[in-house]
């Protein structure tokens, strides 16, 4: 006769163990994108990307290209002569601006039969597009600066609107990265003054 035993092979452990493999995508998943999350909200706190848009700093900056602005750069600091900074305009909202700083608090700047004067001595741009075609004064005042395009004479600047607020300044360019064949670091000229 014939006796019939019960089944003792082990009953698969598959649902748990596809549970556990479940489980642990979606939590590293959710770590992936929680990464992602704070490396994005970092490097915006640090830096910012910001598209060239017109012509207004020729030959130094071209219409199209875009480039990465450090914001941390005068946390500690200010500007200095020659320094190409981004900025909040002053005449528009929800506008930024790109030009280079050339009149620091208590400068005297002045434009003259095509040259640039800064406290009474004549600079030479090797920077700019052409010679100004305008003429003016200015003394910055204390927690301002003043700035121009380097195509002085197609660009909206201080010779137009006025003195740049220091609180509007977003940071300072560092260089271009697109398109690919103008990477560049962003030549900052500075604006040295013999000693009186």
């Amino acid at each position: 006769m014939e006796t019939l035993q019960p089944d003792t092979q082990p009953t698969p452990q598959a649902p748990a163990q596809e549970r556990m493999d479940w489980k642990r995508f979606v939590l590293d998943l959710f770590e992936t994108i929680g990464l992602a999350v704070i490396l994005f909200l970092v490097i915006n706190m640090l830096s910012a990307r910001v598209r060239v848009d017109g012509f207004s700093m020729l030959p130094t900056l071209q219409d199209g290209e875009f480039m990465l602005v450090n914001k941390l750069a005068y946390r500690t600091g200010l500007p200095t002569r020659g320094d190409i900074i981004v900025f909040r305009s002053t005449t528009t909202d929800n506008l930024d601006l790109v030009k280079r700083v050339i009149g620091l608090p208590g400068d005297k700047v002045e434009v003259r039969n095509g040259q640039l004067i800064l406290n009474g001595q004549a600079l030479s741009e090797s920077y700019i597009n052409a010679a100004p075609n305008y003429s003016g004064q200015w003394q910055v005042p204390d927690g301002y600066l003043f700035v121009l395009g380097d195509n002085r004479n197609n660009s909206s600047d201080s010779h137009q609107w006025g003195f740049l607020p220091m609180q509007n300044i977003i940071g300072k360019a560092i260089l271009i990265y697109w398109p690919p064949p103008e990477w560049a670091l962003i030549n900052h000229t500075k604006i040295v003054l013999a000693a009186p």
